[in-house]
C-alpha cells in the first residue's frame, strides 16, 4: 500500500545541510495500523510529511497504492493528494468556521454537490460523535472534540489512507484514550490503512499492528508490535519500553542473588498471561520463587504479562524450571 523506497530528506545547503532522513525503506501493508516512534529530532514528522509529498524527498521513491508519487506532476499529486487524509498535532482547524463547515471545507474544494456535501458532512458528524456540536466554533470545543472534527475533515474525500502526526501528544491519557478508539474503529469498519507518528509506546501498544522505531532519520527497528514491544533488540527501542515500565523493573533487576538463585524475566503471550505455569512447574521442580515485579496489560486485543522473578533452589531444579516454562510456550530471560 505505501512504500519508501531509499527515501533521504536534506535541508540547507553546504556546511550548513542537515539530513532528516537517510536512505530510509518502509513497506506498510493495505488494511493495517503502522506506528512509527521515535524521539523528537528523530525524523518522524518529516517521514509523514514525505509520505503525502508535503516535504518532497531529496532522493528516494514514495510508492502510495502502486503509484510513485514522487513521478507526478502539480495537478496529478493533488488528485491523488485527496486519497490521503491527515490529521495534526494541533488540530489546523479553520477558527472562523463551524465544526460543519471545517469538515465541509475539502469537499467544497473538490467543486462537491452541495447536497452531497450536506449528506457526507452528516455521516461523519455521526462518526466522531459531534452531532449536537456541528454549529459551533473551535473555540467552543475541548482538544479531544477538535481532533474529532480533524479525524472527519481528513475523511471527507474518502481517502485510502490516514496520516496521523502526533495526532494524541496533545490530548490528555483519557482523551488519548478515546481518540485512540475511535481510530482503531475507523479502520476495521473501513479498512483504512493508518500511519501513526508518535513518541508514546502507549499509543503504539494500544491500536497498532506493526512499528518501526526511527533513530536519527533511519529506521534501526521493526516488526510485529508484540515482538517489538517484548523482545525489545535496539538501545532506543529499549528506552521507550523502560519508560513504561518505570522505576520498577530497574529496581527489581538490581535485587540480589547468588549462586543457589537466578534472576528471571517471564514473558506470557495471550491466553498463556493467565494460566498459572510458574506455580505449576515450581511445585514439579521443588523450586522456590520470589516475584520483584509484575506487569499486566494488552497489545492491541492480545493480553500479555512479564514477571521478574528469583529463582531458589539447587541449580540443577532451577535450569529444569527455566527449561519447563519455556517449553510450555513463555520467553524468559535469564540475568547474571
Amino acid at each position: 500500500m505505501i512504500e519508501l523506497k531509499q527515501v533521504t530528506k536534506r535541508y540547507g545547503k553546504g556546511a550548513k545541510t542537515t539530513e532528516a532522513l537517510s536512505g530510509l525503506n518502509l513497506s506498510i501493508k493495505k488494511g493495517e495500523i503502522y506506528g512509527v516512534i521515535g524521539h523528537s529530532g528523530a525524523g518522524k514528522s518529516t517521514l509523514i510529511r514525505c509520505m503525502n509529498l508535503l516535504e518532497r524527498p531529496t532522493s528516494g521513491e514514495v510508492w502510495v497504492d502502486g503509484v510513485d508519487l514522487t513521478k507526478l506532476g502539480k495537478q496529478q499529486l493533488q488528485t491523488k493528494r485527496r486519497e490521503i487524509g491527515m490529521i495534526f498535532q494541533h488540530f489546523n482547524l479553520l477558527s472562523s468556521a463551524t465544526v460543519y463547515d471545517n469538515i465541509a471545507f475539502p469537499l467544497r474544494l473538490a467543486h462537491v454537490d452541495k447536497a452531497k456535501i450536506a449528506s457526507k458532512v452528516g455521516e461523519l458528524l455521526q462518526l466522531v460523535g459531534l452531532e449536537a456540536h456541528r454549529d459551533k466554533y473551535p473555540a467552543q470545543l475541548s482538544g479531544g472534540q477538535k481532533q474529532r472534527v480533524g479525524i472527519a475533515r481528513a475523511l471527507a474525500s474518502d481517502p485510502q489512507v490516514l496520516l496521523c502526526d502526533e495526532a494524541t501528544s496533545a490530548l490528555d491519557p483519557q482523551t488519548t484514550d478515546s481518540i485512540l478508539k475511535l481510530l482503531l474503529d475507523i479502520n476495521q469498519k473501513f479498512n483504512l490503512t493508518i500511519v501513526l507518528i508518535t513518541h508514546e509506546m502507549h499509543v503504539i501498544q494500544s491500536i497498532c499492528d506493526r512499528v518501526a522505531v526511527i533513530h536519527q532519520g533511519g529506521i534501526v527497528e521493526e516488526g510485529a508490535v508484540a515482538e517489538v514491544f517484548l523482545k525489545p533488540q535496539h538501545p532506543v527501542t529499549r528506552e521507550f519500553i523502560l519508560g513504561e515500565a518505570g522505576e520498577s523493573a530497574q529496581l527489581a533487576l538490581q535485587a540480589p542473588h547468588d549462586g543457589s538463585s537466578k534472576l528471571c524475566k517471564l514473558t506470557f503471550l495471550g491466553e498463556k498471561t493467565y494460566d498459572s505455569i510458574l506455580s505449576r512447574t515450581a511445585r514439579e521442580t521443588g523450586v522456590d520463587f520470589a516475584i520483584l515485579q509484575g506487569t499486566i496489560s494488552k497489545i492491541k486485543d492480545i493480553p500479555y504479562g512479564q514477571l521478574i522473578v528469583r529463582l531458589e533452589g539447587e541449580p540443577g531444579n532451577i535450569g529444569q524450571t527455566i527449561q519447563k516454562v519455556r517449553d510450555e510456550g513463555l520467553d524468559v530471560e535469564v540475568y547474571d
